[in-house]
């Protein structure tokens, strides 16, 4: 009897736990793989195309993190003050690039393998069962809550730009939901592109979006000038206002520096030999990628609170005004690149729904799954966005709960786990003052955020 081409192993404890589990496929394997699993994996959208050179690195990773956190950023001085926001953005900066260069170094540590998701290198290091439940939660928490403070800050864009449009005329008023509908119609469509090398066109757009508007909110607030009325407190007046302010703040940094969870899966796009690992062409573009962050980041935080002091809005493009054609260009850029952001974020919680569905449920891989399967997470975030539209607040929440582990400590104990430096060494020091501030800023800035998030709930008006 003719037996019929299966998966390796096909029993029913193993199909619970092989959608997220790393296979173990090595490069030059390809030829020993089953047809139908070498298939499958080259349908998923991390696998499917590995072309990519160094310059998709930088743009997909500025599309990554230069998004809805830039525009918090001088809020957040607002609640730190210049000597202690000044230190948290250095710090921030010097300590995220320093694990992002941990991440791409570990990408391929095991000679012919590539680790192509963070929850893959997570198993590496803490076991099959074990790594899954420590990253991937993590990880789905940061990326779903991206794409959901995307939809919120997009929505509030078009708003924006509709409100400057339309100035003293007549125009009618839309709701906030309407606009956040808006901004979703268009990922139904763009969430149809397969992986990572098809959303380039839209990831480079969005990258060069990004250094335009926030390069527009420092210029037009230094036309605008230092308010007559400035004032450089801490926005808060009471002790616990002070006290949760900071810890929110802690977070609105955090959620700037969010590239960690999807550098792997960018690098995996990286051809690699032992030649030309992909590790020297992927640490070029991250290179290029944080001097553009760089160049985002400081100046916008820094002249946006030095225009308006602690009375600038959680969103600096809201503060500012004139001139309205600007003002007006600077939000549609703002909503061109988070369109990017999004696709950037989604395509690897599109690859664990895919791969859940096909491997775990046995669905035949196909375009109709993943339309539907992608529309009905757009359509989730775009609901969550609708329901709980409370930008600086979601963006302190999210920046603790999840992305401090994910960015600032978990790359750190990975690297500890694996490499074991000597105890007492440079990099022992240095990895372990990552994972102490890490765990502070998880533990504290959540507080502030959810704080943030009941007291706008209490005032709230649901479907304004």
């Amino acid at each position: 009897m003719e037996m019929q081409p299966q998966l390796a192993d096909c029993s029913p404890d193993k199909l619970a736990s092989v959608a997220l589990t790393p296979r173990g496929r090595l490069d030059s394997q390809e030829g020993r793989w089953p047809a139908q699993e070498k298939d499958i994996d080259d349908w998923l959208p991390i696998n499917a195309r590995r072309n990519a050179k160094w310059w998709y690195s930088a743009f997909h990773n500025v599309t990554a993190m230069v998004g809805a956190g830039v525009l918090g950023l001088p809020y957040a001085m607002s609640e730190l003050g210049w000597e202690v926001g000044i230190t948290v953005l250095l710090l921030s900066w010097i300590i995220t690039l320093y694990t992002l260069w941990q991440m791409v170094e570990m990408h391929e540590m095991v000679p012919g393998k590539r680790f192509d998701r963070y929850h893959e290198l997570g198993q590496h290091a803490f076991g099959e069962k074990l790594g899954l439940w420590i990253v991937v939660p993590q990880q789905l928490v940061v990326e779903v809550g991206l794409n959901i403070v995307y939809m919120v800050t997009g929505g509030q864009s078009l708003q924006k730009f509709h409100d400057v449009v339309c100035g003293d005329k007549q125009c009618k008023d839309i709701k906030l939901t309407y606009f956040i509908m808006i901004f979703a119609s268009c990922h139904f469509v763009l969430s149809q592109l397969p992986n990572f090398h098809s959303i380039s066109g839209v990831s480079l757009a969005a990258a060069v979006m990004s250094l335009c508007y926030s390069t527009i909110a420092w210029i037009a607030s230094v036309q605008k000038g230092k308010s007559p009325e400035v004032h450089y407190g801490l926005r808060a007046t009471t002790t616990p206002g002070k006290v949760f302010g900071f810890f929110g703040a802690l977070g609105d940094v955090a959620f700037a520096y969010a590239g960690h969870n999807v550098v792997l899966e960018i690098q995996a796009t990286i051809p690699s030999t032992p030649e030309k690992p992909s590790k020297k062409p992927m640490w070029k573009g991250v290179v290029v990628a944080y001097i553009v962050v760089a160049v985002c980041y400081f100046p916008a935080s820094l002249v946006g609170y030095w225009a308006f002091g602690n009375s600038v809005n959680e969103n600096i493009l809201v503060t500012l005004n004139k001139p309205k054609w600007l003002i007006a260009l600077a939000n549609m850029m703002v909503v061109v690149h988070l369109i990017g952001s999004y696709q950037v974020y989604a395509m690897p919680v599109f690859d664990m729904i895919e791969t859940v569905l096909v491997r775990k449920f046995g669905f035949r891989p196909s375009l109709m799954l993943r339309l539907i399967a992608r529309s009905v997470y757009v359509g989730f975030t775009m609901f969550v966005a609708i329901t709980f539209p409370f930008f600086t607040a979601l963006l302190s929440f999210f920046g603790g709960f999840a992305f401090a582990p994910t960015t600032y400590f978990l790359p750190c104990i990975m690297w500890l786990t694996i490499y074991k430096p000597k105890t007492f060494s440079i990099s022992w020091f240095t990895n372990w003052i990552c994972i102490v501030l890490g765990v502070l800023l998880m533990v504290l800035s959540p507080i502030g955020g959810l704080r943030e998030i009941i007291l706008k709930a209490k005032t709230y008006h649901f479907y304004q």
